[in-house]
């Protein structure tokens, strides 16, 4: 009587430790783009002095043009989240200028998001199920204290600006977070700063409209040395760090409150 051959079904050991090529794909593409915009230096044309430069036609257009404007504005964020290129803080307060603070503040909020989940969204398919799987007692431990209270964690990270935002982009697709987790706490997290830096810029017109003629007079005189007096660090107030700071800690109160009461209840049981 001949014997049926047994099938199994489940990751050839062979292969399970190895990274998935065909999904490292996107990944590359991302990182070798990130590399010829910055080799290439045109991350350099997100300044104030370029704003400046081209405002005239860029109002003009936003006048007749609106969404596409809109449209256009939101399309070059995406772009540089998800390529990490920095520059976020000018474009949102370059979304003020242009849009106003509330609609500025608005599309900003929908950029940094939609690139933070694209970004995400590719460092999960490329390397979190194999961090997961070569993940040591301790790194296992971290992802899944960390997924517990992803949503708290991850809202704290964004409202203070403690570790980069493309960081903050990585970490919890490698650890295992949910998508629905990761796009909530980031588009709550990132609004309150978001619409501070499109306020700061809806409050810039009248200070670069002052710099403007100063500023067109030594390109005029053919100096290389022309820029504009703001520095766009200097809306990072104290006041600002500190405001997010506490909205930050106020992120972080349910998780302790929960640990807490487990505590409180390990505790109890163990006296029974």
């Amino acid at each position: 009587m001949a014997q049926r051959e047994v099938t199994t079904t489940g990751p050839d050991p062979a292969t399970a430790g190895r990274l998935p090529l065909a999904k490292l794909v996107p990944l590359a593409a991302i990182v070798l783009l990130a590399i010829v915009v910055v080799a290439m230096g045109w991350h350099r044309a997100l300044s104030l002095e370029a704003l400046v430069k081209h405002r005239a036609a860029l109002d003009a257009f936003i006048d007749r043009h609106l969404f596409g404007a809109l449209a256009a504005f939101l399309a070059l964020y995406v772009a540089a989240v998800a390529l990490s290129i920095p520059g976020a803080v000018f474009l949102t307060v370059s979304a003020g200028i242009l849009f106003g603070w509330l609609l500025g503040g608005l599309v900003a909020v929908a950029g940094a998001t939609i690139g933070a989940t694209i970004i995400f969204m590719i460092a999960r398919s490329a390397l979190g199920d194999y961090v997961q799987r070569r993940a040591g007692p301790r790194l296992v431990k971290l992802a899944e204290g960390f997924k517990a209270d992803a949503f708290s964690y991850l809202l704290f990270l964004r409202l203070v600006p403690v570790f980069p935002f493309w960081l903050v982009n990585l970490a919890p697709a490698l650890l295992g977070v949910r998508l629905g987790t990761f796009v909530a706490a980031t588009a709550l997290g990132i609004v309150p700063a978001t619409f501070a830096f499109a306020f700061v810029g809806a409050g810039l017109d009248s200070l670069l409209a002052a710099q403007e003629a100063v500023y067109r007079a030594c390109l005029a005189a053919g100096r290389s040395d022309c820029r504009l007096d703001f520095d766009l660090k200097a809306a990072v107030t104290p006041q600002l760090l500190i405001a997010l700071s506490a909205l930050g800690m106020l992120a972080l109160v349910p998780t302790l409150v929960r640990r807490w009461r487990a505590r409180g209840v390990a505790a109890a049981s163990s006296t029974r």
